[in-house]
């Protein structure tokens, strides 16, 4: 079992995240995670900033624990070739401690750019299955091209490249996504505690880590704790359905307005019982992820920190699916 820290990017600026990765090496965490977002999702969320160069930051100051996007969209706002350049030096920086999670994205931060963003999920898995195809082409060295519907490459080489390239983890959330990361990634991403997705990524072939988000909030009480999450990260609890598809923080702040303290409660630990923590984190455990990734959504990252070291790390660790044995 590996456990990450979740950099919340859409709520604090650059240089506070790299003191929260600094802090959660610290902490006795395995990884640290970062979502790369153009947008927050909601406007009082109040940041979004550049998560290459906060990676890069993070690669500089921190000496063991490995950094992962969570996750990249490799085919609209970048394209590919972009990101298996940024991805390479990443892992160089890092003394190959950089893994890229992938996936197909969302309106919210693709369309940025004027391109569009396709309405079709078939097409996005098109799209995402070129840009996996790129990456790995160029990450083999030498000039390359590659001609796809979607996505083209003409003469281009990466020349900086790690003796190993980073591990891919894939983002799925349905059967298709789940083979994709099979066939092209080297792990699987999803937000969701679904053991489907888990069964048909190894259906298909994969072997490798298998991270999810872990919804926690935590503070003094359970009641400030579930009016944080509510406050800043209700958009959680819509669904991946709803987040791939609505364009700006407004839009987001316009679906949540009926999502309820107690919705959040349902979804979340929220407080100081790390018995709640442990019954969240389970239902993961339970569907088979073995890297989970603690992403807190309450007001005070220092006290989850100091939280999760003195109650939560070896309570975690401990987790095995429920009826396995020992």
């Amino acid at each position: 079992m590996k456990i990450g820290y979740k950099l919340a990017a859409e709520a604090f600026g650059p240089t506070e995240l790299i003191r929260q990765a600094v802090a959660a090496e610290e902490a006795g965490f395995d990884f640290v995670e970062i979502s790369d977002h153009f947008h927050p999702w909601l406007d009082n969320q109040g940041h979004s900033p550049f998560a290459w160069s906060v990676l890069g930051g993070i690669a500089a100051k921190t000496s063991r624990v490995q950094l992962a996007t969570g996750v990249t969209c490799p085919t609209v706002r970048y394209h590919p070739a972009i990101i298996a350049q940024a991805a390479a030096t990443l892992a160089l920086m890092s003394d190959g401690r950089f893994v890229l999670g992938i996936g197909s994205g969302e309106r919210l931060n693709e369309h940025v750019v004027g391109k569009g963003f396709p309405d079709s999920v078939h097409t996005r898995h098109e799209m995402l299955r070129e840009a996996l195809e790129i990456i790995r082409l160029l990450w083999r060295g030498g000039y390359r091209s590659y001609e796809g519907r979607h996505l083209r490459l003409e003469d281009a080489r990466v020349f900086d490249l790690p003796d190993e390239p980073p591990l891919i983890a894939v983002a799925a959330g349905g059967p298709v996504a789940a083979r994709l990361a099979a066939e092209l990634g080297d792990g699987l991403f999803a937000t969701e505690p679904k053991p489907e997705i888990v069964s048909r990524y190894r259906e298909a072939g994969g072997g490798g880590p298998l991270y999810a988000e872990v919804p926690m909030a935590w503070a003094p009480d359970e009641h400030t704790a579930a009016r944080a999450a509510l406050e800043m990260n209700r958009w959680a609890v819509t669904g991946w359905k709803v987040m791939s598809e609505l364009p700006n923080p407004v839009n987001f702040d316009a679906a949540t307005t009926t999502v309820r303290e107690e919705d959040i409660l349902g979804q979340f630990a929220c407080g100081t019982d790390p018995e709640r923590y442990v019954q969240v984190t389970q239902q993961f455990v339970d569907a088979g992820f073995d890297h989970l990734v603690m992403q807190n959504a309450g007001p005070d990252p220092d006290g989850f920190l100091d939280f999760y070291r003195r109650e939560l790390d070896t309570r975690l660790r401990a987790l095995r699916p429920q009826g396995a044995s020992s």
